[in-house]
Formats: structure tokens, C-alpha cells, sequence
């Protein structure tokens, strides 16, 4: 089914046929027979850490009836992720290490639970960075519906920070890691045309900068919660050299070429993710559904593709291979480790925040 739930500071929802689905759920609806407990799931939440030097309560929950049941995530001041969850006096908790960073303050926070395989895990990403940090949690207890239900949907029994920008919940085990960046309709260059990104399969083949089309390893989708770091990104033609507009992530980066380019930063082209490419002109903020769906193409090396007549990057996996606990956790994890590409470093250079901002204003000069 996958995502469920969503909350913003606005407010929540809760829909257990899944976000979007043609019979929306509200809090006032009751559930259906049989449904008690989430075996499995995914808990994930999209925060600004504080600059002060003071705890924060991302979120908690508590109730007392029919027995004690709570759950708390909180961010300790010089880093530190602590999870907490309670349920009939038994009490698990894990603490996530993390270097805080100031230039990069959002935290993406998803904690994984398999009740039946008895792991869980918590998980740290930064959605500006490829930075991912994993702990472990033994022997989670599977989470009564009817409680994950409240806390999203009742203000009265929870506890959110401000700087929270969503949480979502869904009954699968997501995974994390190097994130798709296309969606559906964009067509990508290929021996015989464009091709919508969705019907590209392994095995076909892709137009790259090279001389040679490069055989596709592993197509991909990934659903995600239309929020936060995963809102998509319009990019309008005839901006970036396209021939239409593409919506695409926020963190999908484009090739960007020109005399600039070679001036402000040493090197002939630069990645740009296409969050710092947003001026409401050329790049905007799409409208987005509850739970979006993006695609991408895993190559051998990290190449450019073309989309829509623009260039931008495949998909970028760097050594992911080489780390267990993260591999197993990406969506990469029924890969045979032996056959997974390692991309040493990117195609091009990638552009930090301060260096974007740089560049666009040189542009527009």
C-alpha cells in the first residue's frame, strides 16, 4: 500500500487505503475490521535542526488508554538523534550520531521497523548532501494503528517542534538512499528517440556524452511523500536548452556549460541541483499530489543524459556498494553487490548553495 499518512504544521491525515486513493480517509472515519497493527512500516519526518544550543522535541506522543504507548524523537544539542518508543512498560530506544552541520540543516529522519524479521533501524540523511548514517534498533514490537492514526491526525495528544516541515507514515519498509530524479512523462533521448523515462527498461540503451550509447542496468521508481526536500521542481522550456518543460526533484542536477562556468569555477560544465535553479521564471515549485513518483536510469559510469533536450546526470550511486548496512537499506538491496557499478566521483563538479546563488546572478547580469 506504502504511504498512508501525512503532517504538516497545518494539520494531518490518515488514509489507509494510501494518500490519493479514490476513498479519502479522515480522522473521523473509523477503521476498518481487522486492522490493529502496522508489522511493519516506515515513520519518516523532515526537519530544520536549531542553531541554538537547546534540545528539540521533533515530535512525541503519548497515551495512556487502553495501556501506555509513546513515541519521541528528539535532536540532543552537538548532535545526537534519540529514539525512543514505549508500549505496555517496554521501552526501546536508540541514539543516532550525526556531526552537525550549519550549512546544511535539514534533516530527513526515517525510522524503519520489521516486527516479523525482528530489526529496525533509524535513519539520517541530508537531503543536500549524499551523507547517510544508519543505527540499529533489535526486536521492535509491531505499532498499533489506532495510535499512529492520533498522533497524526490529533494535535491534543502530540508534540511538534516549528521547525518541522512534514512527517509521513507508511505501512511498507521504505527505502533510502541515492534518490530517482525524473518523473514519469520525461522523455529521455535513447537510438531511437525520446522515450518517456517510465518505459525505459534494462537492458536498453541511452544517448550519453560519449560516442557509443550506454546500455541501462537498472531502471527505477521510488514513490515519496510530495513534501519538503521531495517537492518536485518544474523546469520550463525554452529555459536549459529544453524543448519542453520537465518536472523533475529538487536534488536532480543539470549540466550546466557556458564561458561562466569556465571563468567562476575552472572546469568546461557543473552540476547544479535543480532546488538552486528556482527563480519562479525558468524553475519553478510544481504543484504537487500527496505522494509523488520519480524514475531514473542506473548506468555504468555516472554520465550525462539528455532529457527533453537538456542535459543533466544519471543516476549517481557513488560506493554505495561497499557499506552493508547502507546498501541493505537502499533500494538497491536484492542487488548482487558483485555486479553494482562504483561511481568514484561525479561526471562534473557539483555546485554548493553559495556557488549556485553565484552563478545565477552572473547570469542574470
Amino acid at each position: 500500500m506504502g504511504w498512508i499518512g501525512i503532517l504538516e504544521q497545518a494539520g494531518g491525515r490518515f488514509e489507509p487505503e494510501g494518500l490519493g486513493a479514490d476513498r479519502p480517509v479522515g480522522p473521523d472515519r473509523p477503521l476498518e475490521a481487522g486492522i490493529a497493527l502496522m508489522p511493519r512500516g516506515t515513520l519518516m519526518l523532515e526537519a530544520r535542526l536549531s542553531q541554538e544550543d537547546r534540545p528539540q522535541t521533533l515530535l512525541a506522543f503519548g497515551q495512556r488508554l487502553p495501556w501506555v504507548e509513546e513515541v519521541s524523537i528528539r535532536a540532543l544539542p552537538g548532535g545526537g538523534i534519540v529514539l525512543v518508543l514505549t508500549q505496555a512498560g517496554d521501552m526501546r530506544h536508540v541514539t543516532l550520531p550525526y556531526q552537525p552541520d550549519d550549512r546544511t540543516d535539514i534533516i530527513r529522519l526515517s525510522f524503519c521497523w520489521d516486527a516479523p524479521a525482528q530489526w529496525g533501524r533509524l535513519v539520517l540523511e541530508r537531503p543536500e548532501t549524499d551523507h547517510v548514517h544508519c543505527v540499529t534498533l533489535p526486536m521492535p514490537r509491531p505499532l498499533p494503528v489506532p495510535m499512529m492514526q492520533a498522533m497524526l491526525t490529533d494535535p491534543q495528544q502530540r508534540e511538534m517542534d516549528r521547525e518541522v516541515i512534514f512527517v509521513a507514515l507508511s505501512s511498507k519498509v521504505e527505502p533510502v538512499g541515492p534518490l530517482p530524479g525524473l518523473c514519469v512523462n520525461a522523455p529521455v533521448l535513447t537510438p531511437r528517440g525520446y522515450v518517456p523515462i517510465s518505459r525505459i527498461r534494462r537492458g536498453d540503451q541511452v544517448e550519453t556524452d560519449g560516442a557509443e550509447p550506454v546500455p541501462v542496468l537498472r531502471a527505477i521508481a521510488r514513490r515519496v511523500p510530495g513534501y519538503g526536500s521531495f517537492r518536485p521542481v518544474r523546469l520550463r522550456a525554452p529555459y536549459f536548452g529544453l524543448r519542453q518543460d520537465i518536472v523533475v526533484s529538487p536534488q536532480q542536477r543539470l549540466v550546466i556549460r557556458g564561458s561562466e562556468v569556465e571563468y567562476l569555477f575552472g572546469s568546461e560544465a557543473v552540476l547544479v541541483p535543480a532546488r538552486h535553479l528556482v527563480n519562479g521564471l525558468s524553475a519553478q515549485l510544481a504543484d504537487a499530489p500527496p505522494v509523488v513518483t520519480y524514475h531514473h536510469l542506473l548506468l555504468p559510469g555516472h554520465e550525462e543524459i539528455i532529457a527533453a533536450g537538456t542535459r543533466t546526470e544519471s543516476l549517481y550511486v557513488g560506493r554505495l556498494r561497499r557499506n552493508r548496512d547502507l546498501l541493505a537499506a537502499s533500494w538497491l538491496a536484492g542487488f548482487d553487490r558483485a555486479r553494482l557499478p562504483e561511481h568514484p566521483r561525479p561526471v562534473w563538479p557539483v555546485l554548493r548553495p553559495y556557488e549556485a546563488i553565484t552563478l545565477a546572478m552572473n547570469r542574470a547580469a
